[in-house]
Order: C-alpha cells, then sequence, then structure tokens
C-alpha cells in the first residue's frame, strides 16, 4: 500500500487507482444505455416518459448510500495516511452496517409516500401507473443499492481498485441479461427494467460485501468493530453529508428539469430522459476518474505530503479537462445518430438532439467541478464540499432555470445546466485557492 501511494509515479499511481473505478463507470454506462435502449424499445412514450420521472428516485438512493460510502473512504484514507490503523478499521465497519440499517428505514417510508413523492417527480395521468411500476420495485431493492456504495469505495482506500470494479461489474452484467428477459419476454415492462437492477444491485452488494473481506487488511466487515464516538460519527457525516448532497442535488435538478419540461408535452420529457442517460456517457467516466483519485489525494493529504499533493491535483485536472473537451466535440458532432438509436420518432430525435449539445457545451467546466469537489471530500474541507454540492445543480441550478424560464421559456430551461456549470466551477476554484493557500502557508510557518 505504503509503495503505491508514497512512492510511485503521480501518473502511474492515478491510473493504477483510477482505471479500474473509471472500468467500472463504463460498464455502469452501458448498463444505462442498455436500460434506456431496452425501455424505449416499446416505443410507449409514456411509459419512458414514466421511467424517466424515476431517475431522481435512483439518485436519492445513490446519495444516502454515499452518506456512508464517501464519508467512510474520506476518512479512512486520511487515517491511513496518518498510519492510524485501528481506526480506520471501526470507521470501515460503522460504515457498512450502518448502510444496511438506514437501507431498511429508507424503504419503509419510501413505500408510504409513494403518490406524493411521485407527484413531486412530475407523474401525469398519462404517465402515473408506468412510473409506480417502476417505483416500487426500486423501493424494495434501496438496501442493497445503498449498501453497495460502502464496500465499493471503501475496499478502494486499500488500493484494491480492481476488486471493486469486478464487483461493480459482474452485477452490472447481471443487470444488462435480465433487463430484456424481465421487459419483453416476461412481459413486465417498466416493472422488468426496475426488477432486472434490484436484482444486479443486489448481486453486487453481496460480492463486493465478500470481497471486502477477503482482500482487506484494515477495512473490516466485523460487526464488533463498528462502534465509534461522536467525534469519528461527526467527521464522516460532515463529509458523507455535503456527498451525498452531490447527489440528491442531481436527483433535485433532475425532478425540477422534468417539472419544468412537462409542460411543453411527453415528447421533450421522453428526449430529456434520454438525452440525460447518453450525458452520462462522458460523465461516468469523468466520475470514474474523479472517485478514482480520491484514496490517492485523501492518503497523500493525511500524510501531509504538500509536494505530491500538488502534483496529484494538477494530474486530476488535465485528466478530467482534457477527456471531457474531446469526447464532448464527438458526442456533439454525433448527437442525431445517438439520439435516433433509442426512440425513431423524429419530434424526440430534434428535441434531444438540441439539448444533448446544450448539455455538452460546458463539460471541460464539469471536469474542474468534479476535481475541486473530490478533493475537498477527501481532505476534510466540509464547508467547502458542502457549497460545492448544493451549487451545480441546486441553487445555482435553480436560480437559472427559473430567471430562464421567466425570460427566455423553453431554451432558458435547457440552458441552465449549462449556467450553472461555469458559475460552480468558478466557486470550486476560489475555494480550493483560499483554503490549500491558507493551510499550506500556516504550516510553513
Amino acid at each position: 500500500m505504503e509503495e503505491l501511494f508514497e512512492k510511485a509515479p503521480v501518473p502511474r499511481a492515478y491510473f493504477k487507482l483510477a482505471l479500474p473505478v473509471v472500468l467500472g463507470m463504463v460498464a455502469s454506462m452501458i448498463y444505462n444505455l442498455a436500460d434506456t435502449y431496452f425501455v424505449s424499445q416499446t416505443q410507449n412514450t409514456a411509459l419512458v416518459a414514466g421511467v424517466a420521472l424515476c431517475t431522481p428516485l435512483f439518485s436519492l438512493l445513490i446519495a444516502i448510500g454515499d452518506i456512508f460510502g464517501l464519508g467512510g473512504s474520506s476518512l479512512i484514507s486520511r487515517l491511513l495516511g496518518e498510519k492510524d490503523y485501528q481506526t480506520a478499521r471501526r470507521v470501515s465497519s460503522f460504515c457498512l452496517y450502518g448502510a444496511i440499517v438506514v437501507g431498511l428505514l429508507v424503504t419503509v417510508l419510501l413505500l408510504a409516500f409513494t403518490r406524493p413523492i411521485l407527484v413531486m417527480f412530475g407523474a401525469t395521468p398519462a404517465t402515473y401507473h408506468y412510473a409506480e411500476q417502476f417505483y416500487h420495485l426500486m423501493t424494495f431493492g434501496a438496501m442493497p443499492i445503498m449498501v453497495s456504495m460502502v464496500p465499493g469505495n471503501l475496499i478502494r482506500t486499500e488500493g484494491f481498485a480492481t476488486q471493486s470494479m469486478i464487483g461493480t461489474m459482474v452485477g452490472t452484467v447481471v443487470t444488462i441479461v435480465l433487463d430484456p428477459i424481465l421487459i419483453f419476454s416476461a412481459g413486465m415492462g417498466a416493472a422488468g427494467a426496475a426488477l432486472a437492477t434490484m436484482i444486479g444491485y443486489s448481486i453486487s452488494a453481496i460480492l463486493l460485501v465478500w470481497l471486502t473481506g477477503h482482500y482487506c487488511q484494515v477495512v473490516t466487515i466485523d460487526v464488533r468493530q463498528s462502534r465509534i464516538n461522536r467525534q469519528l460519527l461527526g467527521q464522516v457525516l460532515l463529509i458523507g453529508i455535503p456527498g451525498s448532497i452531490t447527489n440528491l442535488m442531481q436527483a433535485f435538478g433532475t425532478a425540477v428539469l422534468n417539472r419544468y419540461l412537462v409542460s411543453f408535452g411527453p415528447t421533450r420529457v421522453a428526449a430529456m430522459g434520454i438525452v440525460l442517460k447518453v450525458y452520462m456517457i462522458i460523465m461516468l467516466v469523468m466520475i470514474g476518474f474523479a472517485f478514482g483519485a480520491q484514496p490517492l489525494i485523501g492518503y497523500t493529504y493525511g500524510a501531509r505530503n504538500q509536494k505530491r499533493f500538488k502534483q496529484v491535483l494538477r494530474f486530476d485536472l488535465l485528466v478530467e479537462v482534457g477527456y471531457a473537451l474531446v469526447f464532448a466535440v464527438l458526442l456533439m458532432v454525433f448527437a442525431p445518430q445517438i439520439i435516433g438509436l433509442f426512440l425513431h420518432d423524429q419530434a424526440v430525435i430534434t428535441a434531444g438532439t438540441y439539448m444533448l449539445r446544450v448539455f455538452l457545451a460546458t463539460t471541460p467546466f464539469v471536469g474542474a467541478v468534479l476535481v475541486y469537489t473530490t478533493v475537498f471530500q477527501s481532505t476534510g474541507k466540509a464547508l467547502a464540499a458542502l457549497l460545492m454540492s448544493i451549487s451545480r445543480q441546486g441553487v445555482a441550478f435553480y436560480l437559472f432555470i427559473v430567471v430562464g424560464a421567466g425570460l427566455l421559456g423553453y431554451h432558458g430551461i435547457i440552458w441552465a445546466q449549462p449556467a450553472a456549470d461555469v458559475v460552480t466551477c468558478l466557486l470550486g476554484w476560489l475555494l480550493a485557492r483560499a483554503a490549500f493557500k491558507q493551510q499550506w502557508g500556516e504550516e510553513k510557518d
């Protein structure tokens, strides 16, 4: 572990940790596209829109899981850099079993408030039936979906990124195989897509827990070590909650976007559902690099190696922004053909092409946002992490979509996200400059 985190050249350490995460994200991307493809092959616009409206539910479950996954991995990475292995062991056990308990509670709450939640997501009489089918089965999968976020993140703090990738990819492959069987052969439609997802994540959660117990020397699944004090709990929550809010804001942003688009008809809602899936082609790889670098950033920061810390940050920015620029251009060029793969309706293709090109215009800024956000999470900068988490798809996005819709109507709604991307990137740069310039200056003194 020390050889990789402390002595290996930064590019080698970065890619050894990040590439397996990226490959896992690519597998997730393939699943998202396959899922959208199979659902759209029903050629039922109301069904496609109903499933799209439930996208925030999935983001919500991932977000709650990330309280324990991201919060725990951030703290554990720093503890490993400080060589405090016993505390790291206790934190890891608490995060796993905490996610299990909270996951069961979330299932109960989601079932109790089904109708108001679906109405909040923007379900209409035409789409409610399909949305409800998808929602109910996804709710029963809440606990395994959330739990899979924990060992998948924690195992990487010891450098086992490949094992994390394997655990994630096995569940993804199972989901892709089950999708057409359950949607078409079993005649389950929207419910089939949700059931396939639930089964896939359950398999991933079980496999990741086993891999953690088999490979890790510090991170543990021993329930007897799951008790931690208030100070450690606070450190997990101070980073985990901002990390969770990032995903909650994604759910919030998608729900707000759908609510504003509903008045323009199901065609544009369906187009946006496809666009958001395709947009994840570029986003998931960027997220993979960002998450993959987190253990290295946290460990280096915990070890107080200022020179290596700055090298990691510069390299992370180069990879994220460079990748985003190249692939955004490629997807913009082939946008009509990509949208046409999902629905053959020319109105959907036209609307989707416009939406996708607008969203891709600011992806290099999003790359920098991801770097700033993960750096704040990895180094325990709770306030900065919180501000970043509520900006891009939260406060900044909401302000831009309200103003944009009022001034420019449909076009203002579509351009709200790119505007929020630029503003959040500037915010991240200012926060990073202030936080680390002050800290390194104080340490020099």
